[in-house]
């Protein structure tokens, strides 16, 4: 029989790819590491992991315990968490993954008062600035931002948020506001670089017209929060997230601009994946979440989209 613990410590080794990085994950020693997967091994009597090379690589047997084993791991939690529902407890490990600048603002919070009201979860907010399909299938919950290829990933809308142009009131008295989309283009613009999106290529709505401008950013960055401080900073005019600039806005440090065109939202949403099903404690926290942002999200400004 293989303890489950010992599974889970072969699986966090899998994960990581060393055992240096295995180490750092679970707070040991390199040497603590190495001495329990040799401890491993010598109970099962098998080579898991062949370390002879620059490059840590499975062998066929750890290749089969990697396999198997995140199933049974699974199944156990599973079951734990159906003995503890029986007693009307929510428990288990809640791996949630977000958006950096999302995270910190909405979720931090969030999850700590649900590991509060639930100190039978252990909860994980894993933050990253772009999220694999891989790294999604491996968390309970995903959340994203805006628009999603397709997808075996389970779809929740936990919030309406409109994407907003807008610039700071120096800048508009340096500049002046664009009249129409058209008038972009003569004006310092600020890109945010995600998603392998064509992110100079900015579209709007009004009614039944359509209009799109290429832009020519003179400052861009892969991180919002550069973005945005540029824009406070009088250098040009942004489209950024209505739960990013709200509160700028409710404060005059940023204008929206065009109120009259629209832009396509960037809705938050869950991403479940298929395959493990939602487990209760993930249920309860997309509960929190609806409540905390839906159906008018803290972000909505008065009178907006």
């Amino acid at each position: 029989m293989i303890p489950v613990d010992d599974i889970r410590f072969f699986m966090i080794v899998v994960k990581t790819g060393s055992l240096a990085a295995a180490a750092r994950e679970i707070n040991v020693t390199a040497s603590a590491v190495t001495q329990r997967l040799q401890q491993l091994e010598a109970r099962l009597g098998v080579r898991l992991i062949d370390r002879s090379t620059r490059n840590m690589s499975l062998t066929d047997e750890g290749q089969l315990l990697a396999e198997e084993g995140a199933a049974i791991c699974e199944r156990n939690d599973a079951l734990f968490e159906m003995l503890k529902a029986r007693q009307g407890i929510v428990a288990g490990h809640l791996r949630i993954n977000a958006p950096f600048g999302f995270g910190r603002r909405y979720l931090t919070p969030l999850a700590a008062q649900f590991q509060s009201d639930h100190p039978g979860v252990k909860v994980s907010l894993t933050l990253l600035d772009r999220i694999s399909a891989g790294e999604a299938h491996q968390a309970d919950i995903t959340f994203h931002i805006g628009a999603l290829a397709d997808s075996s990933l389970v779809r929740y809308k936990i919030g309406a948020n409109a994407r907003i142009l807008c610039a700071a009131p120096s800048y508009i008295r340096r500049m002046g506001a664009p009249a129409d989309p058209q008038s972009l283009a003569g004006h310092q613009c600020l890109v945010l670089q995600e998603n392998d999106e064509d992110v100079g290529l900015w579209k709007f709505a009004k009614g039944t017209l359509s209009h799109s401008v290429r832009v020519d950013p003179i400052l861009s960055s892969n991180d919002g929060e550069v973005v945005h401080q540029w824009a406070l900073m009088g250098k040009g005019i942004m489209i950024r997230s209505e739960w990013d600039v709200a509160e700028n806005i409710r404060r005059g440090k940023l204008v929206a601009l065009l109120p009259q065109w629209n832009i396509a939202p960037a809705d938050v949403i869950a991403l479940v994946p298929q395959r493990k099903g939602m487990s209760a404690r993930a249920k309860k926290f997309i509960e929190y979440a609806l409540r905390q942002f839906g159906p008018v999200p803290p972000w909505r400004i008065k009178g907006g989209p």
